[in-house]
């Protein structure tokens, strides 16, 4: 009788310790799981011009995006930004992208780097360059040439700042598509285009045709219903 109390009471403990186990086990996997598709990124610190900001590693994945994330369309495709972080959908997820090459967008990252190329100010955050473009901020490739760089901003009040305001209720697409289509025409029109910037001319030049590049992009917008401040 004790032999088979004895076996009883190790059967039942060996029954609540499985039982333990596997409660244990479902946790971290969900755990795992909410990590994976949450916000805890594997992420590096960008130090580059004294950047020093951390980023999520490109090429991750997420179940769904930040709440205040930022949307910006570029040809057919929509991409979302937060923090410094630009985001593809990919089926049902999103995952973590380099901004594409000539995308312009009308807002600048929370925080980046300036830094002078030519006489022209780039702005710089998570290996990603921008410049001012028609209405707002063109996405380029690394500028070529000597690099100085100035102060680090801290937010997004830098005095050269561009909002563009559409004046006739123009869709998110629509202000993309006018965006690009000025910006191609005011580069074709003074010879300046701020994704390829020409070579080997002198800082002065270089300015000049900028400014008329902004003075004829910033026609282009007003003649379609656009204030560009």
């Amino acid at each position: 009788m004790t032999n088979w109390r004895n076996v009883r009471w190790y059967f039942i403990l060996g029954l609540l310790l499985f039982v333990f186990s596997g409660i244990m086990l479902s946790g971290f996997t969900h755990s795992a799981a909410a990590d994976e598709g949450g916000f805890h990124h594997q992420e590096f610190v960008d130090s580059r011009y004294q950047h020093n900001h951390s980023y999520p590693v490109r090429g991750q994945f997420i179940e769904a995006l930040p709440g205040d994330h930022r949307a910006a369309v570029y040809g057919r495709s929509r991409y979302y930004f937060h923090g410094g972080t630009w985001y593809r959908p990919q089926g049902r997820r999103f995952v973590v992208i380099a901004p594409p090459f000539g995308m312009i967008i009308p807002f600048l990252p929370p925080f980046y780097s300036t830094i002078w190329v030519g006489g022209i100010p780039y702005y710089y955050a998570n290996e990603a360059y921008y410049t001012q473009g028609a209405g707002g901020y063109i996405v380029v490739e690394p500028p070529n040439g000597e690099r100085i760089t100035a102060p680090t901003q801290v937010d997004q009040t830098s005095t050269n700042r561009i909002f563009i305001y559409p004046r006739q209720g123009q869709s998110e697409q629509k202000q993309a598509d006018d965006r690009y289509e000025c910006h191609s025409w005011a580069a074709n029109q003074t010879g300046y285009d701020p994704i390829k910037p020409p070579a080997n001319l002198p800082d002065a030049q270089m300015i000049q045709k900028r400014n008329d590049y902004q003075r004829a992009s910033a026609a282009c917008l007003d003649g379609r219903g656009y204030t560009v401040k």
